[in-house]
C-alpha cells in the first residue's frame, strides 16, 4: 500500500530551517498543503513564501504543550483536516555531561522528547478522523548507538525511538482489535546531516558513515512515507553498527572507538540550542 501526498495536510515542526524547509518544499511539490510549524517567526514565514499558496505558518514552541494543543485546533479549522505529521523540531548541545547547564539538558529533552508526546496527542484525535494517516519522527542514529559528548541527546533520542515503537504498537493494536482509524509511523534515524546543526563533526570512515546532505535525506523520507515503510536508516550501515550494541559493552565500546564515533563531535560548532533539524 503506497501514500500519496496529493491534497494531503501535512504538519512538519521545526520546518524554519535546514531538513523541515526542504520536508515543507518537498511534500508541497508533491500535491500535499502544508503547516509549518517554527519558534522562529522570522524563518518560518521565509519557508510559507517559498511554498506559496499551499502552506500556512505557525509560530509554536513544542514544549509549551498547552501552545501545542492550541496551535494543532488551529490547524485543523484552517485546512479541515490532519493527514500526516511529522515530529522534525530538535536542539543538540553536544558537550560532556560536566560541562552541560541545567538549561540545556532541560531544553534538548523537551523539544527532542516531550515534544512528541504534546505534538503527537494533540493531533491524534484529527489523524482518527482519516481512513489513513501517518506520524513521522526524525529521531537519530543517536537513538540507536551512544557516542561521547551526546549524554543529553542521545537520551532523548533513544526516548524518541521507544517512543515511537510504543506508539506504534497501540496504533496497530487498536486498528486490528477495535477497527480504529489506520495510523501508520515511520521512524528516522539518520547519521549527521549538513544542515548546520552539526558543524565540525567529523566521520573517520565517509565510505561508510557518509556525513548525509539534508536533500538526500530529505528526498529518503518523503519516499519512505509514499512507500508507507515504518523505519528509516541512514546511511545503512547504521544497522550493523546498531547491532554492535547487543553485544557486551567491551565489544561495543571497541567497536565506537574504532569506527571513531566517541571523537567525532570533537570539534562540534553547530547551533546549540537551536530548534531545527
Amino acid at each position: 500500500m503506497s501514500t500519496s501526498f496529493v491534497n494531503k495536510v501535512v504538519v512538519i515542526t521545526g520546518a524554519g530551517l535546514g531538513m523541515g524547509r526542504l520536508l515543507a518544499i518537498g511534500a508541497a511539490q508533491r500535491g500535499a498543503r502544508v503547516a509549518i510549524w517554527d519558534i522562529d517567526a522570522v524563518n518560518g514565514e521565509s519557508v510559507r513564501a517559498e511554498v506559496g499558496d499551499q502552506a500556512r505558518f505557525y509560530q509554536v514552541d513544542v514544549t509549551d504543550k498547552e501552545a501545542v494543543k492550541k496551535a494543532a485546533d488551529q490547524v485543523a479549522a484552517d485546512f479541515g483536516r490532519v493527514d500526516i505529521i511529522i515530529n522534525n523540531a530538535g536542539v543538540v548541545s553536544g558537550r560532556p555531561l560536566s560541562e552541560l547547564t541545567d538549561e540545556q539538558i532541560e531544553r534538548t529533552l523537551g523539544v527532542n522528547t516531550l515534544s512528541l508526546f504534546w505534538v503527537t496527542r494533540a493531533f491524534l484525535p484529527y489523524l482518527r478522523k482519516r481512513s489513513r494517516a501517518k506520524i513521522v519522527t526524525t529521531a537519530s542514529a543517536a537513538g540507536l548507538i551512544a557516542p561521547a559528548s551526546m549524554t543529553d541527546y542521545s537520551a532523548s533520542k533513544f526516548a524518541a525511538v521507544g517512543f515511537m515503537d510504543a506508539l506504534r504498537a497501540e496504533l496497530t493494536r487498536d486498528h486490528k482489535e477495535n477497527g480504529a482509524a489506520d495510523i501508520s509511523t515511520l521512524t528516522v534515524t539518520p547519521y549527521y546531516i549538513s544542515t548546520g546543526m552539526f558543524d565540525g563533526v567529523t566521520t573517520k570512515f565517509p565510505a561508510l558513515l557518509p556525513i548525509l546532505s539534508p536533500e538526500y535525506a530529505v528526498k529518503r523520507i518523503l519516499r519512505f512515507i509514499e512507500c508507507d515503510r515504518q523505519r528509516l536508516m541512514m546511511p545503512r550501515f547504521i544497522v550493523l553498527t546498531a547491532l554492535a550494541k547487543l553485544s557486551p559493552p567491551i565489544v561495543s565500546d571497541h567497536v565506537l572507538n574504532f569506527l571513531g564515533l566517541n571523537h567525532a563531535m570533537d570539534n562540534f560548532q553547530g547551533r546549540q540550542g537551536k530548534v531545527e533539524k
